[in-house]
């Protein structure tokens, strides 16, 4: 399956990836992971979408166009994929139309994950991520065994740049502005399924998986 997942920062979209991912054996391609990836390599591109990301702001859409389509043209992503934050614009939307069509390939569906914005806001602040293995936890919902420590390492915890309140309002007025008309993009054309992201990991692992099978059974 080649699946999109869409929805607002902090609606579980990358908890759900991973679930998702592991549970049908798919890679999961996530343009922040990439992007964080290529900081920590140094990389000029890296360095410079992460200064976009800790303000909030969309990376550009040339920037990660270059970075997402190089990795779905790798063998994995042949059988299936599951994309995490992208498309995030129009342009996006139908760059990955018509770069999938190129190959023969198209989308199998779009998950909409929905979480009201207060809720959001709540759940960013409380995020934390390891330093080393880039981990993640919540203080409210998922804290660390011990206080501002990696369970599975032992390195220090620390709140991303774009975890701060004022980034995460920011971050949600441009998911309303930018992201949001991709839902009728993708609804036209019967690919769009809605996910109530308000529950514990594995109800909402339960809905998406709900939403799936609608999906495949159409």
């Amino acid at each position: 399956m080649r699946l999109v997942l869409l929805g607002p920062p902090g609606a579980g979209k990358g908890t759900q990836a991973h679930r998702l991912a592991e549970r049908h054996l798919t890679p999961l391609i996530s343009t922040g992971d990439l992007f964080r990836g290529l900081a920590r390599d140094n990389t000029r591109v890296g360095k410079l979408a992460l200064e976009y990301m800790d303000r909030g702001e969309l990376v550009p859409d040339d920037m990660v166009l270059d970075v997402l389509l190089s990795r779905l043209s790798e063998p994995d992503t042949i059988p299936g994929f599951i994309l995490d934050g992208f498309p995030r614009t129009m342009a996006q939307a139908v760059a990955l139309d018509e770069g999938l069509a190129r190959e023969e390939r198209q989308l199998s569906g779009v998950l909409k994950f929905v979480l009201p914005d207060e809720v959001v806001v709540k759940r960013l602040s409380s995020r934390r991520t390891c330093t080393w293995c880039q981990r993640t936890y919540n203080l409210e919902l998922k804290p660390p065994r011990y206080d501002s420590v990696c369970d599975a390492d032992g390195a220090p915890l620390t709140q991303r740049g774009d975890d701060d309140e004022t980034v995460i309002r920011h971050r949600i007025e441009i998911y309303h502005r930018d992201t949001e008309p991709l839902e009728v993009y993708y609804a036209e054309r019967g690919l769009l399924r809605s996910v109530d992201a308000d529950g514990s990991e594995y109800e909402v692992t339960g809905r998406a998986e709900d939403a799936m099978d609608d999906l495949v059974g159409t």
